[in-house]
């Protein structure tokens, strides 16, 4: 990794840099709703797709206000729904391995589709690991 690399990457790490580089809540909600959209079109991710309500629309909203508050933005998710509890909110889901990675591929897709510098979006999905070994309950 070059030194110039390196200190972009820092940079993102620096108070709601990541926010604004995402787009602020405008990026947040496009990357939830491309998610989705790949979500509900991914073979792999049928599974997981199944796991959700029929209406997508407060999973959606859900995605993107947590990203916010993720990439160190406003703390929305927590104004509207209250406090984060990633396991304690997927715990009646059977989330393996396979799942987790079918969600993170969805994510992956989903970032390819966000006009931001490829650097971001690997960051980013980097960093998106955490919540997905958050939310997987099974071996």
């Amino acid at each position: 990794m070059t030194d110039d690399v390196q200190k972009l990457l820092d940079d993102y790490r620096e108070g709601d840099n990541q926010f604004k580089a995402a787009g602020g809540i405008e990026g947040c909600m496009k990357l939830a709703n491309d998610f989705y959209d790949v979500m509900e079109t991914l073979p792999e991710a049928k599974k997981i797709l199944f796991m959700h309500p029929t209406d997508l629309a407060v999973s959606r909203e859900k995605l993107g206000l947590f990203l916010a508050g993720y990439l160190n933005g406003p703390e929305l998710y927590e104004e509207k729904y209250g406090p984060i509890k990633l396991a304690q909110a997927h715990a009646h889901l059977a989330i393996g391995t396979p799942e987790k990675e079918a969600w993170l591929l969805c994510m992956e897709k989903a970032l390819e589709k966000q006009d931001w510098p490829q650097e971001f979006k690997a960051f980013l999905l980097t960093r998106l690991q955490t919540p997905a070994e958050r939310c997987r309950n099974r071996p």
